[in-house]
């Protein structure tokens, strides 16, 4: 039984991965591991993915070990590992929360494939730092307590942006050593600092995915608190003590930590210290974690808390020396993006397993899945409605062109888009993947394309720069990561209503001051502020308090220096074709696309300095700018593309089946396409040796 296409390009599909018998999806995987001996001749089996949802195999990869996912290199006969006599049985569970359907759907597919892999029949929103986490926690340990056809002696859990540092045998090896120990990470600090640091004693109240600080509490006395790591190994024992006890210590705890935040970086390790098996703790977390804190501590989490709270990064290739570093007992590492960077989880897979056969195809390709039919519309928000219903346009629109002899290869879209996918390459951003059904102008028959958009740079650097020379990037757009610097928001797809922040990339060298100009389509200075940089600083970025909605059309970002341009970079407010992702209608189009009042974007007006930038005259502009605000339908549509097209070419298109245009090739023998074929990531039946693969 092999699994299907779609299902088999799972992994790379989403946000990072489900592999090496343990994982969980945006918020936990639950591994649960067995020590008992299996039957003579007893199946082994894993856990699946594709691209992205595991974590022994992060990625495109999959589980590993005997009875997991294991990426096709390990298939390579030269490198079969020898099969202990007694064999482990690697348990997944995998909770999704109820954000991540597209995830769900696919894993329960393919769960039946692998009898020792489960989703929870249940999902809930979890948060950072929300005590929905915890009860999430509690309530899988309930479940793998009730399920009685499953043995198991510890359980793990790891996060979707985990990755193992050694083999699946070595950590089975190593746990059956300590089978009576629980291995949880103290925060190695004096507990009253803890307790202020952690804001216990605070109480703190989960309500609309935001924990409200409510005010001061008292922590229970002779309670000995203590935390640190929210990763942990448990063992059975423990869990059960945890789940079923009904002492004081327990259920007073749950109370507490019900109205805590952070609660699991906190639970395990104090009722755990104060209870009778105290001395089966075990400082250390078996993990490696990359705290950058001087990037990773910038309160990033205060929309979600009133607390600062602390992220760590992802592994680039350079950081990996910190995994050979260390000398405590390790096997898994964290955090592990593909959209931030996959060579560092190429090079753990390679080191763990093998390198893959010469000519794999899709080695450095990795795609991730932003929308899918089935969630229906009302996941997409107008912008990227109008983007991604554009991108296909243009795509249609270029193989008409390039095709204007041929009747056949005319096409028009029918209803909304099908699918979304981020495309990377080599580590960059390659463009949006956006697929959708069409019929053809002469014959009426429909057939599923897909189109490949890819932005277009529109920075320009001045000559002559001196001491400006300094400055290597200067970009605009929404979601600024300041932790990884990137912008979450790939290729700055934004609308009227968006909040656009300016970074500025530096290498070493003097200090300078510059001069930053944001100046709008209808050449009004929306904003002008100065930055100091210093002789180290890599990035500054400013997000101007910009009235809204902003103008729609081509924005610029100007760098000065004493009023001389240095750099400068163009950016799109895009139109919108849609409100509550219905199409615009005449009522609903004039305030979203009229600019703010009066002109004015922050509470005072920068228009003395059109002189000093050598704009335009604004009225023309303006006048022209206002005729656009009443447009909807067709001209709206116009309008939309011509604005996207600016920015944003259409590299290519393919056809799921056979395409009544010769020119249109399959998506499977595309390179690009998220159709296309994917070794690294692809899932058959467990063989005769244990492996996927």
């Amino acid at each position: 039984m092999v699994a299907s296409a779609r299902v088999q390009k799972l992994l790379r599909r989403y946000k990072l991965a489900i592999a090496a018998g343990l994982t969980i999806l945006l918020i936990q995987g639950l591994v649960v591991w067995s020590l008992r001996s299996l039957e003579e001749g007893e199946a082994e089996v894993g856990a699946v993915s594709r691209g992205q949802i595991c974590s022994p195999c992060l990625n495109d990869h999959e589980l590993t070990s005997s009875d997991e996912l294991r990426r096709e290199k390990c298939t390579d006969k030269s490198k079969h590992r020898q099969i202990p006599e007694w064999q482990p049985v690697r348990i997944l569970i995998i909770h999704f929360t109820s954000r991540s359907n597209y995830m769900h759907r696919e894993v329960l597919q393919m769960a039946e494939l692998y009898p020792n892999v489960r989703a929870t029949p249940w999902r809930m929103v979890t948060i950072w730092g929300g005590a929905s986490l915890l009860k999430a926690y509690l309530r899988s340990m309930h479940d793998l307590l009730s399920m009685l056809d499953w043995k198991w002696d510890f359980f793990i859990n790891l996060s979707a942006t985990d990755f193992p540092t050694r083999t699946n045998d070595e950590l089975v090896t190593f746990l059956s050593q300590n089978r009576d120990k629980n291995f949880l990470k103290s925060h190695g600090r004096e507990n009253a600092r803890f307790i202020k640091k952690q804001g216990l004693d605070r109480l703190f109240h989960e309500c609309d995915n935001h924990m409200w600080r409510l005010g001061e509490r008292t922590i229970p006395e002779g309670l000995e608190v203590s935390g640190g790591s929210d990763w942990f190994s448990l063992t059975r024992k423990f869990v059960e003590y945890v789940v079923n006890s009904q002492d004081e210590l327990v259920t007073g705890l749950k109370q507490f930590y019900t109205y805590a935040l952070l609660p699991a970086e906190s639970f395990f390790h104090t009722v755990l210290g104060n209870s009778h098996i105290c001395d089966t703790l075990v400082d250390n977390n078996l993990r490696v974690t990359n705290w950058n804190r001087k990037l990773g501590c910038k309160c990033q989490y205060k929309h979600i808390v009133d607390w600062c709270g602390c992220s760590p990064n992802d592994f680039k290739p350079s950081d990996l020396i910190r995994i050979q570093q260390l000398t405590r007992p390790t096997f898994f590492a964290r955090k592990f993006e593909s959209t931030v960077n996959q060579e560092s989880i190429e090079i753990l897979d390679n080191h763990l397993y093998g390198q893959y056969p010469p000519g794999t195809v899709a080695l450095k390709a990795y795609w991730e899945s932003l929308f899918e039919q089935a969630d229906g519309v009302s996941s997409l928000n107008d912008v990227t409605l109008t983007a991604y219903s554009s991108f296909f346009r243009l795509g249609l629109r270029k193989q008409e062109t390039t095709q204007s002899s041929s009747e056949a290869c005319r096409f028009e879209p029918i209803g909304y888009t099908v699918s979304v996918h981020l495309y990377f390459y080599d580590d960059r951003f390659q463009g949006y993947l956006v697929r959708q059904e069409v019929q053809n102008v002469v014959t009426r028959s429909r057939e599923m394309l897909e189109v490949w958009a890819v932005p277009q740079a529109t920075l320009q650097l001045e000559h002559n720069l001196h001491e400006f020379e300094r400055l290597k990037h200067l970009e605009v757009g929404t979601e600024w990561d300041p932790k990884e610097r990137i912008f979450r928001n790939f290729g700055g797809v934004m609308g009227p209503l968006d909040e656009p922040v300016a970074v500025q990339k530096w290498a070493r060298g003097p200090n300078l001051t510059a001069t930053i100009v944001w100046i709008d389509p209808a050449h009004i200075v929306a904003a002008s502020y100065d930055i100091s940089i210093d002789v180290e600083a890599e990035f500054t970025q400013y997000k101007p308090p910009l009235q809204r909605p902003l103008r729609p059309g081509v924005w610029t970002v100007r760098v000065l220096r004493l009023w001389e341009r240095v750099a400068e970079a163009r950016f799109l407010v895009m139109p919108l074709a849609f409100k509550g992702r219905e199409p615009l209608r005449t009522e609903d189009h004039g305030w979203v696309h009229a600019g703010p009042p009066g002109n004015v974007y922050l509470d005072q007006s920068f228009q003395q300095l059109t002189h000093v930038l050598k704009l335009p005259p604004s009225e023309p502009a303006l006048q022209e700018a206002q005729k656009k605000t009443s447009l909807v339908g067709k001209p709206l549509e116009t309008w939309v593309d011509s604005s996207v097209g600016a920015f944003w070419v259409t590299g290519d298109i393919c056809s799921e089946q056979t395409s009544s245009c010769p020119t249109i090739g399959l998506c499977t023998k595309t390179s690009w396409s998220s159709l296309s074929p994917d070794p690294k990531s692809e899932l058959g039946p467990v063989k005769k040796d244990g492996r996927i693969r």
